[in-house]
């Protein structure tokens, strides 16, 4: 146990939203983060160093690697049921044409900025064959790498993750609650003009006689400060401070990454409509999914490992919720984004990268106010 509610405070001790009283729809699990849908772990690997201008190659370095493992390391070689969907695709998730393919993928999802995707892609390859090597011993493997931009405060033409980094954030992965805000993949993320990043949420499902988990991870970096909408209310140009400060300017190249995972049992059809209602989550804070934004969501299903393995020689069988109640897990995946989202917004601090640019955190004492207690 963490010694304090892990629904309103992270591990480090950051406020989540619920800390303000911000009353959202649906029931959380119990860290209310992606990690409780059983067997699911996160990890991290943070790199934040230097200050003043950019010298290509040195810093300033504000970025990181994020892995989430769909199953204990022991069993990350058994696919899982899997949906993707691109709502705008300016960005890049690996391992698509497959998942298009088989409705499955295996092995850990990494999650960094935009110029160190395939590095996250090929340690993940690296760290496999080292703590599962008959995983590839007489195969290949396509692992599932994702990437937001993050070149406002990071040096991101360095190339300051490597492979060390990426094992690092894969040995850590742990069950549990997790950080939230500029850590990992997420460090030099920017949402709505604040400083975002890693966010996580979670709602219980019950259908019929069981209650199953749906647990999002967002790494979050989209938006126009003007749009910024909290629980139905346009709040954004409310919020003309406290303001980011350019000593470069500032190009418009933001993205969302959201990954999905349940232990309700689904088929890939099923997971890839659970990934297209991510979208009405970013929608309900503001995301709208511009040009140049990187709007991109992987959904997956720990349920029927046998069936997905599919031996050769004899009928897999995998048992399935039928589509006509589906409902209440599409419920379930767009009040987890929204929260995963203002997660990501408020369990976080300004940061100043490369230039002095700078981002400011979203006001505490503006959500004091405007959520008062009672």
């Amino acid at each position: 146990m963490t010694g304090h509610d892990p629904h309103l405070l992270t591990p480090s001790r950051k406020q989540r939203a619920r800390a303000f009283g911000i009353g959202f729809d649906g029931t959380p699990g119990e860290f209310n983060a992606i990690t409780d849908v059983p067997g699911v772990s996160v990890g991290y690997t943070t790199l934040i160093s230097g200050d003043g201008p950019l010298v290509v190659g040195k810093g300033p370095v504000r970025t990181g690697v994020t892995a989430i493992l769909p199953r204990p390391i022991a069993e990350l070689a058994t696919p899982v049921f899997a949906g993707v969907f691109s709502q705008n695709g300016n960005g890049e998730l690996t391992g698509t044409h497959i998942i298009e393919e088989t409705g499955a993928f295996n092995f850990p999802v990494t999650i960094t900025n935009t110029h160190s995707c395939g590095v996250t892609r090929d340690g993940t390859l690296r760290w496999m064959h080292k703590v599962l090597p008959a995983a590839l011993d007489t195969g290949w493997g396509l692992p599932v790498g994702a990437e937001t931009f993050d070149g406002f405060l990071n040096d991101i033409n360095g190339h300051h993750v490597n492979f060390d980094d990426v094992a690092g954030a894969l040995d850590s992965a742990a069950i549990g609650a997790i950080e939230e805000g500029s850590v990992g993949g997420g460090t030099g993320m920017i949402t709505f003009g604040f400083k975002a990043g890693s966010g996580t949420a979670s709602r219980i499902v019950a259908w019929q006689d069981s209650r199953y988990t749906v647990g999002v991870f967002v790494q979050a970096n989209f938006g126009k400060r003007r749009n910024f909408t909290l629980r139905g209310q346009r709040v954004g140009p409310d919020l003309a401070e406290p303001a980011i400060r350019e000593g470069t300017p500032r190009a418009e190249k933001g993205s969302i990454i959201a990954i999905v995972a349940t232990d309700a049992p689904f088929l890939p059809h099923q997971m890839k409509r659970q990934a297209r209602r991510v979208p009405l989550g970013i929608a309900m804070t503001g995301g709208y999914g511009y040009h140049s934004s990187g709007d991109i969501f992987l959904a997956f299903s720990t349920a029927n490992p046998e069936a997905a393995l599919g031996p050769s020689g004899r009928i897999a069988r995998a048992d399935f919720v039928p589509d006509v109640d589906i409902d209440p897990f599409f419920d379930a995946v767009v009040q987890g984004v929204e929260e995963a989202i203002l997660n990501a917004l408020v369990a976080n601090e300004d940061m100043t990268g490369r230039d002095g640019n700078f981002v400011p955190a979203l006001p505490k004492a503006w959500l004091q106010a405007k959520f008062p207690k009672g």
